[in-house]
């Protein structure tokens, strides 16, 4: 695994609609730009070999990360892989979509259910958002929010970036009813 970079953002929202949000919403994020294994060698209808070098490190450097700065138990999360313009974008998907990358961020943040994802094939300096749901139930409708990321250089064309987004709570001010109510 090849890293040129890592990027790591927090944000804490203190008001929203003009109301003031106690305690502030905090989320964090984590980008990791590496070089795309895959580079340079056309078609691999195989991409196993790159899977089991890269993700499982990936997912090792990046969960603790990011819990760490969330700084709070993480409640909603997500994940994104933003693959430069000579890939594919299954080569983000490959690195992202396997246990072996999000069974790190699941035990790190104490999460049961699957993490929402963002993948697509872009170049630098491409905004991008990361969807988020709660850790242990998909439907709790608070949870459900996107951060938006945006890395200057990167990726680069050979190059995916790699990232998890974590909250410590659900939308400032949520209140829509339970999913449970519209049955």
């Amino acid at each position: 695994m090849n890293i040129r970079k890592i990027v790591t953002i927090r944000e804490e929202v203190l008001i929203e609609g003009g109301r003031a949000v106690e305690p502030a919403a905090t989320i964090a994020i984590v980008v990791a730009v590496v070089a795309n294994p895959w580079a340079g060698q056309g078609f691999v209808e195989d991409l196993g070999p790159g899977i089991d070098a890269t993700a499982s490190d990936l997912g090792k450097l990046l969960a603790p990360r990011v819990v760490e700065a969330l700084g709070i138990p993480v409640e909603a999360y997500g994940k994104a892989a933003i693959v430069g313009m000579n890939g594919e974008i299954e080569h983000g998907s490959a690195l992202i979509h396997t246990l072996k990358f999000g069974d790190h961020f699941r035990k790190a943040a104490n999460a049961t259910t699957l993490l929402p994802a963002v993948e697509k094939r872009a170049p630098a300096g491409t905004v991008f958002d990361i969807p988020l749901k709660h850790i242990t139930d998909a439907t709790i409708r608070s949870h459900h929010q996107s951060v938006e990321v945006r890395l200057a250089d990167a990726p680069h064309p050979d190059e995916i970036a790699i990232g998890l987004a974590a909250a410590g709570q659900g939308r400032p001010h949520a209140r829509l009813a339970p999913l449970s109510t519209e049955r």
